[in-house]
């Protein structure tokens, strides 16, 4: 009797702590690393939620709440990452890789199935499927092409059907980037109207679903510069940046504002989130705390190099100079490819002036970074995993290149969009 009574705590214990779902991942042998984080989404933003290490090349992911929508799993080592999705049932999956990256991924449960088999059809249908209606008008219809022609196209119209009940994320999913998304000729424009009520009473699925930035991109798209304010206004009114979804919304919309240089507009909303008096959830948080770290006036937080070339300094606030140039960039940003061409070209008057540049880089491939950055006269350094890189967040960079000038002191006196503005600020133009 004692043994009994000892084991049904037990198995009462086991049953709370267990998972609502589990996640098999498989790996081929030669993928030698390790470490695997999971995240799941907020908005356009990655949350973490689980880090584990593989035996016998498999991870096992224990989930312990109710979660519907996008996943990722990271490999860090690799600096290489997949997606799927979650319907709150247990996922099953496993990849090939091509120069130590994940290239291709074989889903085994069904949702992951019945997602990517669709979403690879729509790509066809909007890519293949014009050149081959285009193609099938050289060939007779009963000929050995031309009957495989009709053949494919007929395949590629037809539609992938799913049960809705059981796979409500599926049709939530295709059905809100088909009404609010996707372009088509025989589609209305959606009004603001439209996205705005869609906003403020879809359920739960928006903020996992990664459909939330390009609605809103969409309802921004809709709106004239002049009348910005106005309608934005009005969405998160009618949203309510007291609530998490209105929260969400807020942060993303500052960081949208950010990217694209819409500095009154981030300056406001950005005062309107620090100002809330309510509860802040940890994405808003996040998106104000990131701002504070870059503001002017600041002093911008320091990085200690890992493997930086053209110094021996051990961080960025020990470079000395009268004032320093920060770049936050990437090898294979070409817009980054002209700013840095210029500065190249400007590099030894900047030095006459005691006027120093720091790279960080959010490259994630070791060979195109150091093919680059050999070419490159000033101080550089880089963590090699891309948008994962803590720079991300440390200097809010919602896009590459992103710029900041410190003085000798490392205080930040300017946020300039380019290298041009740059040189009028420091007066070398």
């Amino acid at each position: 009797m004692k043994r009994k009574f000892l084991f049904l705590p037990f198995l009462l214990l086991s049953f709370f702590i267990s998972a609502q779902f589990t996640i098999k991942v498989e790996s081929p042998k030669d993928f030698l690393f390790k470490e695997a984080y999971l995240y799941s989404l907020n908005g356009s933003k990655d949350i973490l939620l689980d880090k584990v290490e593989k035996k016998n090349n498999v991870w096992f992911f224990n989930v312990n709440k109710n979660y519907v929508g996008m996943l990722k799993i990271y490999f860090p080592q690799a600096n290489t990452s997949l997606n799927f999705i979650s319907e709150n049932k247990d996922i099953d999956l496993s990849f090939e890789t091509k120069n130590n990256k994940v290239n291709q991924i074989d889903y085994k449960d069904e949702s992951n199935k019945i997602f990517y088999a669709i979403q690879d059809q729509q790509i066809k249908k909007e890519q293949i499927l014009p050149a081959l209606n285009q193609i099938q008008t050289f060939y007779k219809e009963n000929s050995a092409f031309g009957s495989a022609l009709k053949s494919e196209i007929s395949a590629l119209n037809q539609d992938i059907v799913f049960n809705e009940d059981e796979h409500p994320f599926l049709n939530y999913y295709f059905k809100t980037y088909q009404n609010y998304i996707k372009e088509t000729n025989s589609k209305k424009n959606i009004t603001n109207e439209d996205i705005v009520s869609f906003l403020n009473n879809t359920q739960n699925y928006l903020e996992t679903s990664s459909l939330l930035k390009p609605i809103l991109m969409v309802f921004l798209s809709n709106t004239s510069r002049s009348s910005l304010g106005d309608e934005v206004d009005k969405l998160l009114t009618t949203v309510n940046v007291e609530t998490p979804r209105g929260q969400t919304i807020l942060s993303e919309l500052i960081e949208i504002f950010n990217v694209y240089s819409i500095k009154d507009l981030k300056e406001k909303y950005l005062t309107e989130a620090k100002n809330l008096k309510c509860t802040i959830n940890d994405r808003l948080a996040n998106t104000i705390k990131s701002n504070a770290n870059t503001e002017i006036g600041k002093i911008i937080p320091n990085n200690t190099f890992l493997n930086p070339v053209n110094t021996k300094m051990k961080s960025l606030h020990d470079v000395k100079a009268d004032k320093k140039i920060i770049i936050l960039w990437s090898s294979t940003c070409s817009h980054c490819e002209k700013e840095i061409g210029e500065m190249v070209l400007q590099y030894n008057k900047l030095k006459e002036k005691n006027i120093e540049v720091v790279g960080l880089s959010l490259d994630s491939d070791a060979k195109s970074y150091s093919d680059k950055v050999k070419m490159l006269p000033w101080i550089n350094d880089t963590e090699l995993k891309g948008w994962y890189s803590s720079y991300v967040d440390t200097y809010n960079v919602h896009a590459t290149p992103t710029f900041y000038i410190v003085d000798a002191k490392n205080k930040i006196i300017a946020n300039p969009d380019n290298f041009s503005e740059i040189l009028e600020l420091l007066q070398l133009k």
